[in-house]
């Protein structure tokens, strides 16, 4: 009896993939990948924007810190104070060792400038460490919150300290600065548009 040779088995009817096809597909991916991370490394991380420029500070309430807490007021630092006046907020923590490198240029806008500071001192471990940082430094902020948990740099989209952010006057956020700030992007950057921004 001869076989059927239009009856094929299951094995029979599967395709295989050319096996050049098992080798060049690595190949590419690693290709493809290799150019993402180039093309990354190519970009100021002190310029990447954040996603939630243009648009509202989202609600959040902060405690303030140890030595910072005002009878007249609930929350060291709110959302709602972000409202009414073009501001700055600034992420920092005792542990950051480049915010350390930053301070002594806050304390400086702190004296020639009246654009309001505010602070989030974000994920301290020991709820001493910033208070006691801030002694040691000096203390530039105009309302500070404690944020061990990050529930006020959730609102900001951080993802590192220092940061800092531009705030319009309907509590807008308007601009991500990554890094230390110095004097250089304080003249070129940051002042031109909080003075754009107070005419607004």
């Amino acid at each position: 009896m001869t076989q059927d040779s239009s009856r094929l088995t299951p094995e029979a009817g599967r395709q295989k993939p050319p096996r050049r096809l098992i080798f060049v597909l690595p190949v590419a991916i690693f290709a493809i990948l290799a150019v993402y991370f180039a093309v990354g490394l190519t970009k100021d991380p002190s310029k990447l924007e954040s996603v939630l420029i243009n648009m509202p500070v989202a609600d959040f309430q902060l405690l303030a810190i140890k030595g910072r807490a005002n009878p007249d007021r609930t929350w060291g630092l709110e959302s709602a104070d972000f409202n009414g006046t073009v501001s700055l907020l600034n992420v920092f923590g005792s542990w950051c060792i480049a915010c350390q490198v930053e301070h002594p240029f806050l304390m400086h806008v702190k004296k020639i400038s009246d654009v309001p500071v505010h602070g989030i001192d974000w994920r301290e471990e020991d709820p001493d460490a910033g208070p006691n940082w801030l002694k040691r430094y000096g203390d530039p902020y105009t309302l500070i919150g404690d944020d061990p948990n990050s529930k006020g740099a959730i609102s900001f989209g951080v993802t590192g300290a220092p940061e800092t952010f531009v705030v319009d006057k309907q509590g807008v956020i308007r601009y991500k600065h990554i890094g230390p700030l110095d004097q250089t992007v304080w003249d070129d950057v940051i002042y031109p548009l909080v003075v754009e921004l107070r005419k607004q």
